[in-house]
């Protein structure tokens, strides 16, 4: 894949903490000139962009980010207020002590009860590989096909570790044909972005890419 193809399934990404409407504001810019997939920004963020963008670029946002422990109903009305205020696609993070205490049925609840704020929009679920046993991977592939999420992602970029070659093999293995695949999190290069993409990552999140194009 080249680098343009890669930049357009990019979702070019800036959630530091201390990031300013400036620096979104030229995330925003470079999205149109590389025609990304999205931008992936703070929801307090998403009504000046959507404002600002006007319908010329998809807005994503995150949402119980980036532990994932807020209750669900915390998780539910994130996911209301961002869309509201104009995010096309969300991503949230899975509670991963829930995971470790084997209470899927929970996990799948309250996945079924964001996609179900979100409607049509994008649902993204953050697994936060690095923290995970394959064993767990597996089993959030099954609870993510069953809930009627559109993606698994592999993680914030927040913890210990990202996207790797590794999960997105096991991913593509496990994860029903209607689930896409989001690689996130040190993706550092267009060759990682090339060899996730190569292996089943129709999604990217990373701001590198665009930054290696100048």
């Amino acid at each position: 894949m080249d680098k343009e193809s890669l930049l357009h399934i990019t979702d070019h990404t800036l959630l530091k903490p201390d990031a300013t409407w400036a620096q979104i504001q030229t995330l925003c810019d470079e999205g149109l000139r590389f025609r990304t997939a999205s931008v992936c920004i703070p929801p307090n963020y998403v009504a000046k962009a959507a404002s600002y963008l006007q319908g010329r670029l998809p807005i994503c946002t995150v949402i119980g980010f980036p532990c994932g422990y807020q209750t669900t109903s915390v998780k539910v009305f994130e996911t209301r207020d961002a869309i509201q205020n104009g995010a096309d696609e969300i991503d949230m993070v899975i509670p991963v002590g829930w995971l470790r205490d084997r209470r899927f049925d929970e996990i799948f609840a309250e996945i079924r009860a964001i996609k179900a704020t979100c409607g049509e929009k994008i649902l993204k679920v953050i697994v936060e590989t690095c923290l995970l046993t394959d064993e767990e991977k597996i089993k959030m592939c099954q609870i993510v096909s069953e809930s009627g999420a559109d993606f698994i992602k592999t993680s914030t970029g927040f913890s210990t570790g990202g996207a790797t070659a590794a999960d997105i093999r096991l991913f593509a293995a496990h994860i029903a044909p209607s689930v896409k695949i989001k690689a996130a999190g040190g993706i550092a290069s267009f060759d990682d972005a090339a060899q996730l993409a190569a292996l089943g990552a129709s999604r990217l999140g990373t701001s590198r890419l665009v930054k290696l194009m100048g």
